[in-house]
């Protein structure tokens, strides 16, 4: 081979993290061929060992990676040849490495959805622990970038436990397509030898064994599914980031990051800087590229491999790398975080945060929804024209508005306190239905009660 062809195609410059997968995949097919009668047991022992040996040299970087051997399959296998001669040639029969790429991919993305779903889940869990920390804290929701209402800090939480949940739904769900073995489909037309593919499946500890053997050397689906699996929860960090960027500046004054996590400036002595999370909302732009090379990668390919599923690994690892990476870091910013309880006490009364809970109130009375928002609205413009909340208008106030409005039943509702208290339906922000949801993630996250 030219050597400028060699190294345009190698892949063992990014495919050699396989490696752990790829000496368990051919362990499980050694044992496979033995129980066959294809290999002896013997021979299969002496693979086994020997494959071992060579995964202990990777470990400790005592095999070298020459770019002629092109990737981490032939380099392992190359070992085991020199080590054991003809018994070692003897591993490859009835694979390719065709099937044998397939299954140390899934095997690897296996490995990662649920390292994945291990740090959305400790993620989960320091958002639960704000939610007795700031239990009490009331926040003003926002829709548009505009104050809409209050709600309890709690429930602020609480909502991005929910997307963190539907995220690990995602993940379990994938895994299931993931957890297919593929080993044994060799080329595209299957073997004349006789296989138990059922054995190898359980072996690896995959759910169930893969069915056609012209889909199995070309499926990169699980890869594609798995990097959009990742591109929303990087959607989702990234959206946290940009809220919690915000909440820190003096404009906001919300939240107070934790400095280990911040930096300075060069010439600004009194910059604390997010730039954790500003990488955070910038790395989402890499994993939902990773999904783009992907789809782009597949789409015009015939049945069924093709060299250029070669390229799948590059933006397969990275979108891995990136989403873990921010997890990672997330927990300890969520965990290490201070809501800044004055300043944001000061300016809830800014806003009318409370005039939905006023509509509300007055459509108690038996006004239509429409009309309530009409007087309503009324009452706002009545108030800002006097520089006043809603609470401090008198009763005279709501009278101009409507002759039958009695001024002390709307005050119920009004101030931050009223407007929380008053929420009652099914997933809102009132205090007893927090209380409930806690408790339940609780359960669910399996977090001892206070």
């Amino acid at each position: 081979m030219d050597q400028s062809l060699a190294k345009f195609s190698e892949s063992i410059s990014f495919d050699h993290r396989l490696y752990r997968h790829d000496i368990r995949g051919s362990i499980a097919h050694a044992r496979m061929l033995a129980q066959q009668g294809i290999l002896t047991q013997d021979e299969c022992g002496q693979i086994e060992a020997e494959l071992i040996r060579i995964q202990g040299l990777i470990d400790r970087k005592e095999l070298p990676f020459k770019i002629e051997l092109e990737d981490i399959h032939m380099h392992i296998e190359q070992a085991l040849i020199d080590a054991l001669g003809d018994v070692g040639r003897k591993l490859h029969t009835a694979r390719s490495r065709n099937d044998q790429i397939a299954t140390d991919l899934r095997l690897w993305v296996r490995e990662g959805l649920d390292t994945v779903d291990r740090l959305l889940e400790e993620l989960q869990r320091a958002y639960l622990s704000r939610c007795e920390q700031d239990a009490g804290v009331i926040l003003p929701a926002y829709t548009h970038m505009q104050r809409a209402q209050p709600v309890l800090a709690a429930h602020y939480w609480l909502a991005y436990i929910e997307k963190l949940n539907r995220d690990r739904l995602r993940v379990a769900d994938c895994r299931r397509r993931v957890n297919i073995c593929p080993l044994g489909g060799a080329a595209v037309a299957g073997t004349s030898m006789p296989i138990d593919r059922h054995l190898t499946a359980e072996l690896l500890g995959f759910e169930s064994v893969a069915t056609n053997s012209i889909d199995i050397s070309s499926d990169r689906d699980f890869a594609v599914e798995s990097v959009f699996v990742l591109s929303m929860i990087a959607t989702h960090l990234s959206g946290w980031a940009e809220e919690w960027i915000l909440w820190s500046t003096t404009e906001f004054g919300f939240i107070k990051l934790p400095q280990a996590f911040c930096t300075g400036s060069s010439i600004m002595p009194q910059k604390v800087n997010p730039d954790t999370l500003e990488l955070t909302r910038g790395k989402s732009a890499r994993v939902i590229g990773s999904l783009q090379t992907l789809l782009v990668l597949l789409k015009g390919l015939p049945l069924a491999y093709n060299r250029d599923l070669q390229e799948d690994k590059p933006p397969l690892f990275d979108a891995f790398d990136t989403v873990m990476a921010c997890l990672e870091l997330a927990v300890p910013i969520v965990r290490g975080s201070v809501l800044q309880v004055e300043s944001i006490s000061k300016r809830l009364d800014q806003g009318y945060l409370d005039a939905t809970a006023l509509m509300e109130a007055i459509m108690m009375q038996g006004v239509p929804q429409r009309t309530a928002h009409h007087k309503d609205g009324a009452l706002v413009a009545m108030a800002h024209e006097q520089n006043n909340t809603l609470s401090q208008l008198i009763d005279d106030d709501f009278r101009k508005v409507d002759s039958g409005f009695d001024g002390a039943i709307l005050r119920e509702s009004l101030g931050v306190d009223g407007a929380v208290a008053s929420y009652r339906s099914y997933g809102s922000s009132g205090p007893d239905f927090v209380t409930d949801q806690i408790a339940s993630w609780k359960k669910k996250l399996q977090v001892e009660s206070d």
